[in-house]
């Protein structure tokens, strides 16, 4: 008889996980039926009540003076480009491991991304390749809080303000983390954030950005709304587009940022549970979150396996077993080099164009991203960590089952 769920032997686990989004809240009922009832559903005039009020709280939360809500955490990204003035024939640096929206918002805003490896610690952009692709027309970094983790913000920062560069963090996982007692996105020119579905603060879309710059802010306010004027004098017009977030959306993070603060905590608790096991399963990494992380929030918890003490097999196969035993787990990002998602050439915006072989995939080489997106990273779900010891210890025992019997794997 098959030990592993998928091959037909019994699963670990059989009734689910907490699900996410929350679905069972009154709270968030109430929210939306009194922006129903209010008529205002629409995120014009920019900002509406219910965004202005998320915009001031997380804001707050995370320790940044100005928020903008806007439609996702794709344009969040091409947005803070425009509003520091970075379009044709500038560069910005990005890490090779990464949804492909850090790509894209460069491309979007007609600047050109320059992809580096990342680091085998952390898997977060590696500085020192940071340094090394510098050159005359690089103007920002974007560097990615992947996972668990948060790029090093230390070295990050410091060749930022050696090279003169512009800095806007991608922390569509890091909603509240802290680095050295400072919130992610709170370092560079902007911060931005992703509400999408899956994510840790969520209105289903959404996407913010954080500044502590009030003309940036202002900027970023008039891009998403057509390009109106947003400064106090009420000159400072803009090329903007629609890329406002509607109040029903908006209400539901009024709610969300209320619940946040008691599931970052359970998620961290129980996180630290599960680092602490499954490190002792064979063929299992584990990658602690660095020490400078002073409140630790994510949005996965990513492991590496060695494939060769699973027989051979690698983390997409892990992955899938895992899911069979009951555990959400999944492989999020393959490198940049091999994303089906990422492939400039089906675009014609002119820099993906003029820069047709330096953004082609198949001249990149990424070899710890490779080792990490293809070989690898296994990733878990964050409602893992809201399930308490239970759902920790259920989502180990299945590592190790998996491990155990990683013979009875299917091949590739």
């Amino acid at each position: 008889m098959p030990e592993l769920a998928i091959n037909g032997g019994p699963p670990v686990r059989t009734d689910p996980y907490p699900p996410w989004p929350e679905v069972d809240d009154d709270g968030y009922v109430a929210a939306v039926e009194r922006v129903v009832r209010s008529g205002r559903w629409g995120g014009y005039p920019e900002p509406g009540p219910n965004a202005a009020a998320f915009e001031e709280a997380f804001a707050r939360y995370q320790g940044a003076r100005y928020g903008v809500l806007m439609a996702n955490g794709t344009v969040t990204m091409e947005v803070a480009l425009k509003a520091l003035g970075i379009g044709w024939g500038d560069e910005v640096i990005i890490p090779a491991l990464t949804f492909q929206a850090t790509a894209y918002a460069p491309i979007a805003a007609g600047a050109l991304p320059v992809i580096v490896d990342v680091e085998p610690t952390t898997w977060c952009i590696d500085p020192e390749q940071i340094e090394a692709a510098i050159g005359p027309r690089t103007r920002a970094i974007i560097p990615v809080h992947l996972g668990h983790q948060m790029a090093d913000m230390d070295r990050i920062m410091a060749i930022a303000q050696r090279h003169g560069l512009a800095v806007i963090e991608d922390c569509a996982h890091a909603h509240g983390q802290r680095w050295r007692d400072r919130g992610a996105g709170c370092f560079g020119a902007f911060g931005s954030f992703s509400h999408q579905s899956s994510k840790i603060l969520t209105a289903g879309e959404g996407g913010s950005l954080l500044t502590d710059d009030e003309g940036l802010a202002a900027t970023a306010h008039s891009i998403i709304d057509c390009g109106r004027a947003k400064d106090p004098e009420g000159t400072g017009f803009t090329f903007g587009a629609n890329y406002r977030l509607g109040e029903l959306h908006a209400a539901l993070l009024t709610v969300a940022i209320e619940r946040f603060p008691e599931q970052q905590e359970a998620r961290a608790r129980n996180g630290r549970r599960f680092q602490e096991l499954v490190a002792q399963v064979p063929g299992v990494r584990v990658m602690p979150p660095d020490e400078r992380i002073t409140r630790w929030s994510f949005y996965n918890y990513i492991v590496a396996i060695d494939p060769d003490a699973f027989a051979g097999r690698t983390n997409h196969v892990v992955a899938r077993a895992l899911a069979a035993e009951g555990i959400p787990a999944a492989v999020q990002y393959p490198p940049m080099n091999r994303y089906e998602l990422f492939d400039p050439k089906r675009s014609r915006l002119p820099v993906a164009v003029e820069y047709a072989d330096r953004l082609d995939p198949s001249r990149m080489s990424f070899p710890v991203a490779e080792e990490a997106g293809l070989r690898a990273s296994v990733y878990f779900m964050e409602n893992v960590f809201r399930d308490g010891d239970r759902g920790v210890e259920q989502a180990v025992e299945a590592v190790a089952k998996v491990q155990a019997h990683a013979d009875e794997l299917p091949l590739p």
